[in-house]
């Protein structure tokens, strides 16, 4: 176990407003941040110290960097492994590498999850059209084609209501690596942020209700609208996932709730804070950014107890030229990302409203 005081510095890979958010917490606790990301203007270089814009894969760079920082951490899971492998060669990395191969791979990420004894999405892994074909077979219609890596807010992947429209789905990802899932109808989906520490205690954020449009969230709601039976079984299953993974900092776990067996189906895991929790900055005495500095910084955990009742939404492209709007609403608690150019299906910021009572 390491532990960092204030005045260490914590390397970030990434610069988007991940990034950004998990800098703006380190500096709450005392600590310097140092961002290492390709983009030209990221988010994140506007409130770090220190700053390399280099590839994921230039090994040199990657170890001056990591003889700059006294740990790294990420922000987003689609960090090349082999770059993480380099960079704990020189200093300690959380989440772990093995926890990425998990991750980024959902053939492996569903067989994990199997093996531990938690409920997918029935599934196949497929490499050609006419294997795609027999798949269907048995796992039936509606089924979703997903790319095995690089997936996220809806890319990546096609829904087939017969075996017609296989060929265009097929066509459209474009891979030799596709999972076959079948269609699960759910009444909701929630998600659960789990933090552990480095001496693994284990600490959970309340279950949020997550609503999307166009396939990108559109609105979180903490606590979820379900059971108090519930809510402790889906963070019972995320207590179990972060221990099994020996994990530390903050994951996402996204659930399917249906009102049919078995009630909860874990659709993903995220390595890393998310965006259905940023309500927690408002919402909670440690944030999740915050919770996720302490874990790999191998301090005690935070307080996740909620406040009162949380809305986040989240402004996506032109949605972000409402901020008058916003800030003239003395319930709006309005984050705006730092990036210049609104764009159709571009995260641009959000607004959380925390309600006086949790019901």
């Amino acid at each position: 176990m390491i532990k960092l005081g204030p005045g260490a510095v914590i390397g970030i890979l990434g610069g988007g407003q991940l990034g950004r958010m998990l800098a703006m917490a380190a500096a709450q606790l005392g600590y310097h941040t140092h961002i290492y990301c390709p983009d030209e203007r990221n988010p994140a270089e506007q409130v770090t110290d220190r700053l390399s814009r280099n590839c994921y894969t230039d090994e040199a760079a990657l170890i001056k960097f990591a003889k700059q920082v006294d740990v790294v951490t990420y922000e987003f899971e689609n960090i090349p492994v082999a770059s993480v492998e380099i960079l704990r060669q020189h200093v300690p990395v959380f989440p772990s590498a093995d926890v990425l191969r998990v991750s980024q791979d959902r053939l492996q990420e569903k067989d994990f999850l199997n093996d531990i004894g938690i409920d997918t999405a029935p599934y196949k892994a497929v490499s050609t059209e006419i294997e795609a074909q027999e798949a269907l077979k048995i796992i039936g219609f509606p089924a979703v084609l997903k790319t095995r890596r690089l997936g996220y807010d809806g890319k990546g992947q096609a829904i087939v209501k017969n075996s017609e429209e296989l060929p265009k789905a097929w066509a459209k990802l474009n891979s030799h690596e596709i999972i076959i899932e079948a269609f699960i109808p759910f009444d909701m989906e929630i998600s659960v942020l789990a933090a552990r520490g480095q001496d693994g205690d284990i600490k959970c954020f309340d279950p949020a209700e997550n609503i999307h449009k166009n396939h990108i969230l559109d609105l979180s709601i903490a606590p979820a609208r379900i059971t108090p039976e519930r809510r402790q079984q889906a963070v019972a299953i995320a207590r179990k996932i972060v221990a099994e993974l020996d994990y530390v900092g903050v994951l996402a776990v996204e659930f399917f709730v249906s009102s049919a067996a078995p009630i909860f189906r874990v659709n993903e895991i995220a390595p890393r804070v998310h965006n259905s929790g940023h309500w927690s900055i408002e919402a909670c005495p440690t944030s999740q950014f915050e919770q996720h500095i302490r874990a790999i910084c191998g301090l005690p955990l935070g307080d996740t107890s909620l406040y009162g009742r949380a809305e986040m939404k989240n402004l996506i492209g032109d949605d972000i030229h409402d901020m008058d709007l916003y800030l003239k609403d003395p319930d709006a608690n309005f984050h705006h990302y730092g990036k210049k150019h609104a764009r159709p299906g571009r995260k641009m910021g959000h607004v959380t409203r925390i309600l006086p009572t949790v019901k």
